[in-house]
């Protein structure tokens, strides 16, 4: 059963005092769900869409505590992101698609082939400031427990990037075993891409016409605690979270690791909220958990 919670978890956070608000702890303010990904927080609406992968549903809920469905079925969604235009993309692990929903409530399906070649199933999706559009596509979606299991049509796990001009699609990397969460740097001359199975992070630059290049391991983070790398972020000092084992790893801009905010259920994805983005919203196994941070984040 789904509700509301406010159950406060003393969880380590060694080593960060530096980004956390002072006596910080993690806040449990949802729980009872099959299990929980893709946060995504609109600034001026002031709410967070959220997955519930097995579930079969998107929610909506207001930081004043109402929670509501925002789609059954999902098509089991799993990372969520608002364009520039504040209209949301949901990466559809049932369909293998990335669809766009706007402020209308008007639903497409934005791309689902390559090179005529059903898509293996979209997972984590970040929008550049230009507009495009950049995903990765492991086959965790042709899975039962996380989708629908099927045979992939693609014979490589990438990563795309999408014009929604042109609706141009292209490969930009194909040498992944499984990629997961990624993000750009502040001034989006680097693209961060983890690895779910080799819990790892890479990271590349940007070249001018959007495509990838000069790739090298960045940081890792295995552990071992449970948790593998998944949701990634950047905040507005250039630190770089990464789910991984035990909880977020938070590593300052050279990949030296900070430390690892300790989540008592193993933490998928995260984003930050509130009116100056320094709530931080953890979508944990079954639950939401919110942790105040002292620096803002990046959304």
């Amino acid at each position: 059963m789904i509700m509301s919670a406010a159950t406060i978890t003393s969880r380590s956070v060694r080593g960060l005092d530096a980004i956390l608000a002072p006596g910080s702890a993690l806040e449990q303010v949802l729980t009872g769900f099959e299990f929980v990904e893709g946060p995504a927080w609109h600034p001026r609406k002031k709410i967070l869409v959220f997955s519930d992968i097995i579930g079969n549903t998107m929610y909506c809920w207001h930081e004043d505590g109402d929670l509501a469905e925002f789609r059954k079925p999902s098509h089991m969604a799993n990372g969520n992101a608002w364009d520039r235009e504040g209209r949301l993309l949901s990466c559809e692990h049932a369909t293998s698609r990335v669809s766009r929903t706007d402020q209308d409530g008007n639903y497409e399906v934005l791309v689902s082939h390559y090179e005529g070649s059903e898509l293996n199933s979209p997972n984590d999706i970040v929008v550049k400031r230009d507009g495009s559009i950049y995903f990765t596509d492991p086959n965790s979606g042709r899975t039962e427990k996380y989708g629908v299991a099927r045979y992939p049509e693609l014979d490589f796990q990438g990563v795309f990037r999408f014009d929604p001009e042109t609706s141009e699609l292209t490969l930009l990397a194909s040498d992944f075993a499984k990629p997961n969460g990624l993000c750009f740097s502040l001034d989006e001359s680097l693209l961060f891409i983890n690895d779910t199975d080799r819990q790892h992070i890479r990271v590349f630059d940007v070249l001018d016409d959007g495509r990838i290049a000069n790739d090298r391991l960045w940081a890792e983070t295995s552990g071992d605690a449970p948790g593998v790398a998944d949701g990634m972020k950047v905040d507005s000092a250039g630190n770089l979270y990464s789910c991984g084992s035990g909880g977020i790893h938070v590593f300052d801009v050279n990949g030296a690791r900070k430390g690892v905010i300790e989540t008592p259920e193993v933490a998928a994805n995260f984003t930050w909220g509130g009116n100056d983005l320094t709530d931080m919203y953890i979508t944990a196994t079954h639950s939401v958990y919110r942790l105040k941070m002292k620096v803002p984040g990046n959304v």
